[in-house]
């Protein structure tokens, strides 16, 4: 494959809506309704891989390379379709965690098909399928690449030991994102956000699930065993913080205008869509806080009864391979979960490409890992009290 850096389009976060807390799970995941849960016997049905050479695959728009010169073309998932002989049915369907939840959680619930063998979304998302049984365990002895090449740390969250049943796709960083030169000095800890000289310019995010993991880090908090006790003590600080005018507002994934008209100083921000920025502006900085940062990862998952699980599992490990890894990380900028995909940018001929290599928000260099950890997730049984919580600070 020939690794070209493309022109990097909207972040496929730019595409989301601010999120409410769950608002679209009524009460079925949030409150782990036991009606819902899917045991084990009953999430597979016959496999009709080696004879239906297909598979469908759901992803998030802008989540995949294309062709320069033809946008419906993909590269990486035309090689695989060549190479192996399974035709992939690759649909741009999924803009919201919650709206595809309730896309197809009544099939799921109900024992029935959903019509998708792959499937990628967030991973405090994919803990709820995990949870309730909705999610197949996958065949590693099928997956060699993945064995071999998936990061170790994002090999074991706390929702899924060993990932037996989601599997990373790309990764990202929730930091801190701020202008230097207006700023006029370095960012270091989740502190410097309470600065006298940034009342009024600071922004936060206001999903819950995308928030309070770093703000918790920046209380000392180990976000991978945080109790009640920690999440009301953030509340309690950005509250006060509110009140005081610190925070400008909460944001979805606008807070990049604010941040490149000057409107913010510094914000909540994810590493991909900075690595965009800096494009445009090398004074926008993105900094993992010296008490750590959060690691998360949009994953895929075999949907319960997927016809074609033999085929996914197949995609899946090719996605896995430095080469193809390298080609997708060369598109995307996210955090590439195949740390081996360095080795293939460093030895492009292209400086650009070559270039990508060296990024530490798409490689995190050895300091940053060490700061980088993957959060425990909400609970069913805390998510209707903490999203009343936060939805009421935040204004939702």
């Amino acid at each position: 494959m020939a690794l070209t850096p493309k022109t990097r389009p909207p972040s496929r976060r730019t595409l989301l809506r601010a999120l409410g807390g769950g608002a679209v799970l009524g009460g079925l995941a949030g409150c782990g309704v036991p009606a819902a849960y899917v045991a084990p016997g009953d999430r597979a049905v016959a496999d009709v891989s080696e004879r239906d050479r297909r598979l469908r695959f759901a992803n998030w728009p802008l989540y995949i390379d294309t062709d320069d010169n033809d946008a419906t073309k993909r590269p990486t998932l035309d090689a695989f379709e060549k190479r192996t002989g399974i035709a992939v049915d690759y649909v741009e369907e999924i803009n919201d965690n919650d709206e595809f939840f309730g896309k197809i959680s009544p099939a799921l619930m109900n024992h029935q098909q959903t019509g998708r063998d792959v499937i990628v979304i967030s991973d405090w998302m994919c803990a709820r399928f995990v949870r309730l049984g909705w999610v197949q365990r996958m065949d590693r002895s099928r997956q060699p690449n993945l064995a071999k090449y998936l990061d170790p740390l994002l090999s074991s969250p706390a929702f899924d030991p060993g990932r037996r049943f989601t599997v990373p796709w790309q990764s990202g960083i929730t930091g801190i994102a701020y202008d230097r030169r207006r700023v006029g000095r370095e960012i270091r800890r989740v502190s410097d956000l309470w600065a006298k000289d940034l009342k009024g310019r600071v922004t936060l995010l206001s999903g819950l699930d995308e928030a309070f993991a770093l703000l918790m880090q920046g209380n000392g908090v180990d976000i991978r065993k945080w109790r009640a006790d920690d999440f009301h003590q953030v509340c309690d600080q950005v509250q006060k913080h509110v009140a005081e005018g610190q925070i400008r507002r909460f944001t979805g994934n606008d807070y990049t205008k604010d941040l490149v008209s000057g409107d913010v100083l510094a914000c909540q921000a994810y590493s991909g869509d900075v690595i965009q920025l800096q494009a445009d502006n090398p004074d926008i900085r993105f900094v993992v806080p010296e008490e750590g940062a959060e690691l998360w990862s949009d994953s895929l998952m075999i949907p319960n009864r997927a016809r074609h699980k033999g085929n996914a599992e197949r995609l899946i490990d090719y996605y896995y391979e430095p080469e193809v890894a390298a080609e997708l990380a060369a598109w995307v900028n996210y955090v590439c979960p195949v740390p081996a995909a360095r080795d293939v940018l460093a030895a492009s001929k292209d400086k650009e490409t070559a270039e990508l290599a060296e990024n530490p928000l798409i490689f995190p260099d050895g300091g940053m890992r060490e700061r980088l950890v993957i959060a425990r997730d909400i609970a069913a049984q805390e998510r209707v009290e903490f999203a009343k919580r936060w939805n009421r600070i935040v204004g939702l």
